[in-house]
């Protein structure tokens, strides 16, 4: 593909939600000649269904949700012109869903899991497909899992770039010649063949992974907002639409909780420059934003963003005096348990962090084992403080601004400010605090700093 003449566009669940709302995503795709490659989630509400099937339910429970994702699939399989065709299809992916969710029901497993949710993007993908195809386009189903190369580390596998790349250019790339090509997001597979998912918001890493595998010009992500916002204007009504905004300070939001764009989207689009725009399905016409490598305007204050349920482990031990090696020793021990640390700070005699504890089904389940624990434990006093939430600051050069901390704190001070990290990265200023005051401390500051 010619890189000046290629968009990847990835449209989000409550884009292919029903049936009107694939038909609004189509006519997105149909309007822009560019787009040759159409990145899928499942329609709105079927990953939460298949995640609650895939963690064992008793018969009744588990007939309730089969019947809920018929409903929901059955209910656009109706509105196609050659239904009986499409709907073999979705009734052959039900037998599995059903399979698999009575298997859950006796012995439950992350690789299950993940073969289980994988169900729902096949399913969107097989609707999408058809409904372009009655539009007389030539469009092809690609089954993303001949691609997108993976770890084994079920939840939340980790593409392997080097062979997603040989792969895509292999199958992939010879197809967007003279087809549209269609296929999900969100899923992979990896060296024995097994399903595995990239963890949750996932869609779009695979259309930005595809994007830079295949030379893109762009990558157009659909959503149900008009592009990034000053704050979530679900907390904030009065929160403003960014036009522009930098890849680095698009990723400090992302990775602090800014639900547009799953955190690691952006970087197969740094590492190529490769643009991205963030636009609403339900109004494609009012604009969105556009994320590039470098803008002309750089604010101080760019965004606010909230990330909630965030744990905070505090770990003391007066070892930590004068000494050298605890800190390597306390991060061996997360490392071999696959926890990733996000804020840290640290005193004399004790360690403060934040740990990422999200996994495909959005919880904390699981990481922080009495395995952990008790490792950790025999280094140190472990305490564990949970319902706690992170709000972000984003901005450009905030580290080297003086009056920076007079402004922000001084508004904070009905707060209880549990952790502060601030000077570590000039595009942001982190503090934790405890979730029932979080939405308060970013409307607090949001009226404070933008407006």
């Amino acid at each position: 593909m010619s890189q000046s003449t290629f968009i990847v566009a990835k449209f989000g669940g409550t884009s292919v939600a029903d049936f009107e709302a694939m038909s609004r995503s189509a006519d997105i795709v149909l309007s822009h000649p560019d787009v040759k490659l159409v990145v899928l989630s499942a329609s709105a509400g079927i990953t939460n269904i298949l995640v609650e099937l895939a963690s064992g339910q008793e018969t009744a429970r588990r007939a309730f949700l089969l019947d809920e994702v018929r409903r929901i699939q059955y209910a656009i399989v109706d509105n196609l012109h050659s239904a009986d065709v499409v709907r073999d299809e979705i009734d052959r992916i039900l037998e599995s869903i059903t399979t698999l969710s009575e298997a859950a029901s006796l012995a439950t497993s992350l690789a299950l899991t993940d073969e289980l949710v994988s169900h729902g993007e096949l399913m969107s993908t097989l609707l999408f497909t058809e409904l372009i195809r009655e539009r007389d386009v030539a469009v092809k189903w690609f089954d993303v899992r001949k691609v997108m190369r993976t770890s084994d580390r079920f939840g939340s596998a980790e593409p392997e770039l080097k062979s997603v790349g040989e792969l895509a250019t292999q199958y992939l790339a010879p197809l967007l010649n003279d087809n549209l090509v269609i296929t999900q997001g969100f899923i992979g597979s990896e060296e024995k063949g097994r399903t595995t998912t990239l963890g949750r918001g996932g869609s779009d890493y695979t259309a930005a992974l595809l994007g830079e595998a295949l030379h893109a010009s762009r990558i157009d992500i659909w959503t149900d907002v008009t592009g990034i916002f000053s704050t979530d204007p679900r907390v904030v009504p009065t929160a403003k639409r960014i036009a522009e905004i930098s890849f680095e300070e698009a990723a400090e939001m992302a990775t602090f909780g800014a639900k547009v764009l799953h955190p690691a989207t952006l970087l197969p689009a740094v590492r190529n420059n490769i643009p991205v725009f963030v636009g609403s399905s339900k109004a494609p016409n009012d604009g969105g934003t556009f994320v590039y490598p470098e803008t002309n305007e750089k604010p101080l204050f760019r965004a606010l963003t909230l990330r909630r349920r965030q744990t905070l482990l505090t770990l003391h031990s007066l070892k930590m005096l004068h000494a050298r090696g605890f800190l390597a020793e306390v991060f061996a021990v997360l490392a071999r348990h696959h926890i990733s640390v996000d804020l840290i700070t640290t005193s004399e005699v004790s360690i403060a962090l934040t740990l990422d504890t999200t996994d495909t089904s959005g919880q904390a389940r699981g990481l922080l084992t009495q395995a952990l624990l008790t490792e950790l434990s025999a280094l140190c006093r472990v305490e564990v403080e949970e319902d706690l939430s992170l709000v972000a600051l984003i901005g450009n050069q905030l580290s080297q601004s003086p009056g920076v901390g007079k402004e922000v704190f001084g508004v904070l001070s009905p707060f209880n400010l549990r952790l502060i990290c601030y000077g570590a990265s000039e595009h942001n200023l982190c503090f934790l605090l405890p979730s029932k005051d979080a939405e308060a401390a970013v409307q607090t500051l949001h009226r404070h700093l933008f407006e």
